[in-house]
């Protein structure tokens, strides 16, 4: 399975995905889902074999940090590697502009996904867009 750098012409999959998993399944409201760091964000993609997007997640630069995030997957590819796949491009994108750490807001849910990814938490869990989030961080080296 790989995943790649999004260009251009994969918005509108990237996009799609993200509002189904997040406003559709989730209940995020669409203006918090979308917002104007996916201008200039550098955006992931893994695709199944049919060449559907299946997971994406994106890599912003905020106050001097790498920030992980808009990280979802097709509930039909859950637990098959396609996250960890999208995670690791932006890893690599991360490192590649100089970061030596990464940090992102997980859902509860999603918590042990990260550390297997090797992050840990950082603070108290919080609600951010009405679900419940922990701050994490991993070191790139």
């Amino acid at each position: 399975m790989s995943a790649r750098v999004a260009g251009p012409d994969d918005w509108p999959e990237v996009a799609a995905l993200r509002h189904r998993v997040f406003v559709l399944e989730q209940g995020v409201p669409p203006e918090l889902e979308a917002d104007a760091a996916d201008a200039s964000a550098v955006h992931a993609l893994a695709r199944d074999d049919a060449g559907t997007v299946v997971a994406v997640g994106r890599l912003v630069e905020r106050d001097g940090r790498a920030v992980v995030g808009r990280m979802a997957a097709d509930r039909s590819v859950r637990g098959r590697g396609h996250g960890a796949a999208v995670l690791g491009v932006l890893h690599a994108e991360a490192a590649g502009r100089g970061f030596t750490e990464v940090e992102l807001h997980a859902q509860l849910t999603a918590r042990r996904f990260y550390e297997r990814a090797g992050y840990e938490a950082v603070g108290e869990p919080y609600l951010e867009a009405g679900i419940e989030h922990v701050t994490m961080r991993r070191r790139l080296v």
